[in-house]
């Protein structure tokens, strides 16, 4: 089998293929394009879409205790006041006075000797450090005045400890218990970049975990094991990922313990999900900026106390980019470079192709109704222009892991070749039993 290619040039080919085969799109291109914002093409907005299901179905559907809540983006402002984002969700930032790019502070050496503007090359010409809130604004209602300022929600956990007491009592959960949520989040990064992996406009899949004060490092370890068998069971190569833990000094305000599990992309490791031990310092917040009661009752004990919460936050995006970045392989076949994306068959966009050998004699007529006897349970893609080597070759790039072929034998014995992605296998099968081959090969998830 090929191996992945190793090239720090596989990001631009990753970023090519994503746009010639509609999976990931520059958005607003035609007027020059937005930094760092992206549109998922139609084979990408099904990848994600799978990616999200299988998700959800991890979190929710294997467990007993945990529930889902899709909340409102934008929140009251003193949401954001109380949970210590106003004052501590903020980057340092300094500017070249030279070329006016714009830096993290900790990404550029500001020591006087060493000071070199990556993007022009001139020395000692950074601004003093100030500090910058990521919070993209907005006005709430007609009119704009100080009052009115509110803010898109830079993650989406607040709206889950906003409701959490709501969501237990309606759900009839007892500690522990999760809630699971997948929704859009919004931050003004400095300097987004590496394609899908920073952007301003993002998904992500968070989980919020209520336990008892005392049972946090239990748990912590328990959703650790978890989060990363996920991603192993999507195919994600072992090797490839590590846990980064953050050092005390680093910790974010709200933290108590906090690791990362770290892919190794071509531009090097970087975090795609974090799991933190955020103690009872959300509740407690906002139980104190809004004054209402936030705590737990627990019948057995009779006694009242803050839960104490574990959190899985992965980003849907980087999540796909993982697997994207994992997946893409290139390998030599009949004297030519054959590029493919050997996707788990449950996140491929495409779950088999009909192919016709040609369009004449009847066998495009064959094809569109295996095709549309098959479309209905899975996503499935009737190609009859051009060679049937070049279909093959957009279907791999896709990822698509069976291509189903029929041709002049077809119409004398019904029957058709399956050919296998990865391995480029072929088997011979009843057109009767495609339904059932393609049952047994792909998860009802799938």
């Amino acid at each position: 089998m090929a191996k992945p290619k190793k090239s720090q040039d596989m990001m631009s080919l990753l970023v090519a293929l994503c746009k010639r085969r509609g999976i990931v799109f520059p958005s607003s291109e035609i007027y020059g394009g937005v930094g760092s914002t992206y549109d998922y093409g139609p084979y990408g907005v099904e990848m994600k879409n799978n990616i999200a299901k299988l998700w959800w179905n991890e979190m929710t559907l294997n467990h007993d205790n945990i529930v889902g809540l899709d909340s409102a983006v934008i929140l009251h402002p003193k949401v954001w006041e109380s949970s210590g984002h106003l004052k501590n969700f903020t980057d340092p930032m300094v500017d070249c006075k030279s070329c006016k790019a714009r830096f993290k502070a900790d990404d550029v050496d500001l020591r006087p000797e060493k000071s070199v503007c990556p993007r022009c090359g001139n020395r000692d010409t950074f601004t003093e450090v100030r500090q910058f809130n990521m919070m993209f604004k907005t006005n709430i209602g007609p009119v704009e005045s100080e009052g009115s300022t509110g803010y898109f929600r830079p993650e989406t956990a607040q709206g889950i400890y906003l409701d959490w007491k709501l969501v237990q009592e309606t759900a009839r959960l007892k500690l522990p218990f999760g809630i699971a949520q997948i929704g859009k989040a919004f931050r003004n990064e400095i300097t987004p970049g590496n394609f899908i992996f920073r952007t301003r406009e993002f998904e992500q899949m968070e989980m919020q975990f209520f336990v008892k004060p005392g049972e946090s490092a239990k748990w912590m370890d328990y959703w650790r094991e978890r989060r990363v068998g996920w991603l192993h069971s999507l195919g994600v190569r072992k090797e490839k990922i590590r846990w980064h833990q953050h050092p005390a000094d680093k910790l974010a305000h709200y933290a108590r313990e906090a690791w990362d599990i770290e892919y190794e992309f071509p531009f090097g490791w970087n975090e795609i999900e974090g799991i933190h031990d955020r103690t009872d310092f959300d509740l407690m917040a906002h139980q104190e900026g809004s004054g209402k009661d936030m705590t737990w009752f627990e019948p057995e004990t009779k006694e009242r106390f803050l839960p104490h919460i574990v959190e899985t936050s992965a980003g849907l995006n980087r999540t796909m980019l993982v697997v994207l970045c994992d997946a893409y392989r290139e390998d030599e076949q009949a004297g030519e470079k054959r590029v493919y994306l050997s996707l788990d068959p449950r996140i491929a966009p495409i779950k088999a192709a009909v192919l016709p050998l040609v369009k004449k004699d009847g066998l495009a007529e064959l094809a569109k109704s295996l095709a549309d006897d098959l479309r209905g349970k899975w996503q499935i893609f009737l190609d009859i222009q051009g060679s049937i080597g070049r279909r093959y070759r957009r279907m791999d790039e896709l990822g698509t892991p069976f291509a189903l072929t029929l041709d002049y034998q077809t119409k004398d014995d019904n029957t058709v070749t399956v050919r296998m992605r990865d391995t480029l296998a072929q088997e011979r099968i009843g057109m009767d039993r495609v339904g059932a081959f393609l049952h047994d090969k792909l998860s009802p998830e799938a």
